[in-house]
């Protein structure tokens, strides 16, 4: 078979014999045969796709983290130590820790494989002389198929026989307004979105009719194209799992350093034996790694997951949660995204009046006011405008429905923006369409660029006309105004139709011609002269509200948003500029393809409205944005979003209207459509960011205390106070559940007024280091200071081990308090929002600290003494002043720095 004609030539750029000789092909179509050799050699008409990782797999990607590594080897040497019992505790942490990362990943996959619906559906071809109905699988290079309005295009065709055509190209263009299609031969240079001639795969036919030839199937059409582009971008690493591998890296060093030094020291200071100070090692190693971390870590983002599905954000990779919270550049799709993707009425003007529409959609509600004014108007008290919503309403053919809340349309976008302002100015639509019945109509033709129908009353008949507003100004020779028919002022209205366009809006002119008498045949000769105009109506695909207030709280927080559409610039640039955007400079896909990469990067850096960008563009801007160190989240609703959604940091598609494909590619998928759950879903980022922090920031001081209390006692020549095994107790089970509750605290105040945290900073900050300091020696020093007073006053060493403990379990009861607010005193009234939780692990620790005090088994088993009441109140007293000092320090800490800046923890030292 002659391959002169590949997938990827440029067939628009190419007459249509030359097409069909390249490819064998004919008007007639194949035969079966032919067909099938054709098959042989292009393969079927389907988009491959990688089978889902199985569960082990998923489960083996939960232990790849440097922290779990670490466990895993404690865990080893614990038990070649012979401690078996905490070898295996850690072993059952990790594996919980990987069980519910396992779990949540899974319950997200299970809907969102399905990007091969959008091309299996089936398609009437031309096969050996018969129009036959087949799956569009089975169709090859060369068939011809016959294209007609409700059809999803099977393939990417090269259009002939065109009757009117229009293609909804939104979800691979970008494009809100259906395109004209047309029969003649384009430039080959002519950008996707706008080659007319060509009708491509997963579009969809909103109107007219047309033959086509198959020109690419399978992955070698446009959108298999994208699906492959989105095959090679590999999965960003996320800033959490970035911050916890160096975290993780940072405190295993320092612990094998104090391990060594330790070893060494003991050796050389006391003369104790190397198995005596191995064995100290490990339990310096025991108390100081953060054994439950991993788990906290995973149920914190677990947590964050439930909070963002109620919020209408599906989570799809459990690591996604938090990156979210740290994300600096928003690059937005516009068509569904920022818009609502259904064209809209938003401005009338007739010969002495403009009128502002409200709402958005097909959905009825909303209402109809001048300009000047907020008084809402309606056909009933206001002729010019009842007019025109009879001529909206009548000359029309679309239909609106409303099943289950939404509001669907069945026909033209354009009609059906018409129709859905003519039911917003209260138009009665039984009544009119009863008194004025359609007669007869010209339908809309491409070269004329109007439609009119013909209506018929006991008064005599009216032509009304619809149409592209320079046209019907040409036949105009009046205007409707209150005072009757007046001359038609052509300067005042052309500046109108121009204000219209330069706010990015499709203008639609109407008007209407009376007859005393129906015409005996109607003819467009009747529609091109002697009509009446009434009005101009300006129709775009509006930004959804909630999106533009959104934005100003994404740019109150410190993102910046950035729109990138592969719709027209001057569409592009009313949206930017009605959502707050900098339009200073509006840059297209085809100025992109000129630059080198460093000015790519300048480019993306200083620019935020891109117009009629490639796919290809969309992956290059957010690989260049990431170059300059930003966080970027992407959404979108296309296909052609789909390379970008991958490559983006957290990619975020629309779980309403967004191809399946964008859903396959993000980590989010937002199911009400909705702009304004991003800036929700930002805020619950930083919040279980947050809760990370605090709990690293109750974990390590603590911990430090602990090995605090080991050490010293090793340098000094002393009796430990506590032993390996109450601390392996204090980790596990009072250091886990107490820091386990601070996963479930609620966002701070000042959650969205902080600025994103610092690209690539590390966990361990000045902040942190100064807490484990302050906590950890004052800690260590309480504890040390309790065990000697206890031997000096002939306590017995039970006992004093087991007021030691206490008081360690006490000063992170205390300190826990400290740890709900990074950046607030706990001195306030909100000291008790969300503070339930809290009270429940402090009355479970009370109750398991208090068997494990006095339990006999356990008092045998970890060397335990009862307790008097006198005892508590010493290790209450003695451990409260941590309470108060950390309370200063953070006092100080406010006072020194901006109310606005980013007081975490975790800011980068």
């Amino acid at each position: 078979m002659d391959q002169r004609v590949k997938p990827e030539a440029l067939c628009h750029s190419q007459s249509l014999f030359a097409v069909m000789d390249a490819l064998g092909s004919s008007p007639s179509g194949f035969s079966g045969e032919q067909a099938e050799r054709q098959r042989q050699q292009f393969g079927s008409n389907v988009l491959p796709m990688a089978p889902p990782p199985s569960w082990w797999q998923r489960l083996l990607s939960q232990f790849q983290n440097v922290l779990i590594y670490v466990l895993l080897v404690s865990a080893v040497i614990s038990a070649l130590m012979g401690h078996f019992v905490d070898a295996g505790v850690i072993i059952a942490v990790v594996l919980a820790n990987a069980i519910v990362g396992l779990v949540q990943e899974g319950k997200a996959e299970t809907a969102l494989r399905a990007i091969m619906s959008m091309t299996r559906t089936h398609s009437m071809v031309i096969r050996d002389g018969r129009l036959v109905s087949m799956d569009s699988a089975e169709l090859v290079p060369g068939d011809v198929v016959w294209l007609q309005a409700g059809d999803r295009v099977p393939a990417d065709v090269r259009l002939y026989d065109v009757k009117d055509l229009q293609c909804d190209e939104s979800a691979l263009t970008g494009e809100a307004q259906p395109v004209s299609k047309f029969n003649g031969v384009l430039e080959p240079d002519t950008l996707l979105a706008e080659r007319s001639n060509m009708a491509y795969m997963g579009t969809m036919v909103t109107f007219g009719v047309a033959h086509g030839v198959v020109v690419a199937t399978g992955l070698h059409t446009e959108i298999g194209k994208i699906s492959h582009m989105v095959g090679q971008v590999q999965l960003p690493e996320t800033p959490l799992q970035k911050q916890l591998a160096r975290f993780a890296r940072q405190l295993t060093t320092a612990i094998l350093l104090v391990c060594v030094f330790t070893i060494v020291l003991g050796m050389l200071l006391h003369d104790y034996s190397l198995k005596e100070m191995f064995q100290a090692a490990i339990g310096i190693a025991v108390s100081a790694i953060p054994e439950g971390l991993p788990a906290i870590v995973t149920i914190a983002l677990a947590i964050g997951v439930q909070r963002m599905a109620a919020r209408n954000a599906l989570v799809r990779r459990l690591p996604a949660v938090e990156v979210l919270g740290s994300v600096d550049v928003i690059c937005s799709d516009k068509t569904g995204t920022l818009t609502a993707n259904a064209m809209t009425a938003r401005e009338v003007f007739t010969d002495q009046k403009a009128y502002r529409v409200s709402g958005e959609g097909y959905c009825p509600k909303g209402e109809i006011s001048l300009l000047d004014s907020t008084d809402s108007v309606t056909s009933g008290n206001d002729p010019v405008l009842s007019c025109a919503s009879e001529i909206a309403f009548l000359c029309n053919d679309a239909r609106t429905s409303q099943e289950e809340g939404n509001w669907l349309l069945v026909g033209d976008p354009t009609e059906g923006a018409l129709l859905t302002m003519a039911k917003k100015a209260g138009i009665e639509e039984q009544a009119t369409s009863k008194r004025w019945p359609r007669a007869d109509e010209l339908p809309f033709a491409s070269e004329r660029r109007y439609m009119a129908t013909l209506h018929t009353s006991t008064q005599g008949a009216r032509l009304m006309v619809k149409g592209a507003p320079e046209r019907l100004l040409q036949f105009a020779s009046a205007a409707l105004s209150e005072r009757g028919e007046v001359d038609v002022d052509h300067q005042r209205w052309q500046v109108e139709i121009e204000r219209f366009a330069q706010q990015g809006m499709r203008v639609m002119a109407l008007a209407y011609r009376d007859f005393s008498e129906k015409p005996l045949g109607l003819d467009y000769a009747d529609a091109e002269q002697n009509l009446v105009l009434v009005a101009l109506v300006g129709i775009s695909d509006p930004p959804r509200p909630e999106a533009i207030s959104s934005i100003q709280d994404c740019h109150a927080a410190g993102i910046r948003v950035k729109m990138i559409t592969g719709d027209n610039p001057i569409t592009a640039a009313a949206i930017g500029r009605e959502m707050g955007l900098n339009t200073s400079k509006v840059m297209t896909g085809a100025e992109l393809d000129e630059l080198n990469p460093e000015e790519l990067g300048e480019i993306a850096e200083q620019v935020d409205v891109f117009a009629r960008t490639s796919p290809a563009n969309k992956l290059q801007l957010v690989s260049a944005i990431q170059r300059w160190r930003h966080v970027v989240a992407m959404t979108g609703d296309g296909v052609n979003d789909a390379p970008a959604l991958r490559k983006a940091d957290i990619g975020v598609a629309m779980g309403e209207k967004g191809t399946d494909a964008a859903k396959e590619a993000a980590d989010f998928v937002l199911t009400n459509d909705n702009f304004s759950t991003i800036a929700s879903a930002v805020a619950e980022g930083r919040a279980v960011y947050d809760n990370i922090i605090k709990s690293i920031i109750f974990i390590l001081p603590t911990s430090l205390a602990e090995s605090l209390v080991i050490f010293s006692a090793i340098m000094m020549g002393l009796v430990m106070p506590v032993t390996p095994a109450q601390v392996l107790w204090i980790n596990m089970i009072t250091t886990v559940t107490l820091a386990l509750v601070l996963g479930f605290e609620q966002p701070e105040a000042d959650i969205m007024a902080r600025p994103p945290r610092p690209y690539g900073q590390s966990m361990i900050s000045k902040e942190l280091v100064f807490r484990m300091v302050l906590v950890g020696g004052l800690g260590a020093s309480v504890v040390f200071g309790l065990f000697d007073y206890y031997l000096d006053s002939g306590a017995s060493l039970e006992l004093a081990r087991t007021v030691a403990v206490n008081t360690l379990v006490m000063i992170e009861v205390l300190y826990l308090f400290n740890c709900r607010f990074l950046h607030q005193g706990i001195f306030g009234r909100h000291f008790l929002k969300g503070i339930q939780p809290t009270l429940w692990a402090l009355f479970a620790i009370v109750l398991i600290q208090g068997v494990f005090s006095y339990l006999p088994i356990s008092q045998r088993l970890f060397g335990l003494a009862s307790m008097q009441w006198i005892d508590w109140v010493i290790v209450l007293v003695c451990s409260s002043p941590i309470l108060f000092l950390v309370e200063l320090e953070k006092w100080i800490q406010r006072g020194l720095r901006p109310a606005k800046a980013a007081l975490s923890p975790a800011t980068q030292a």
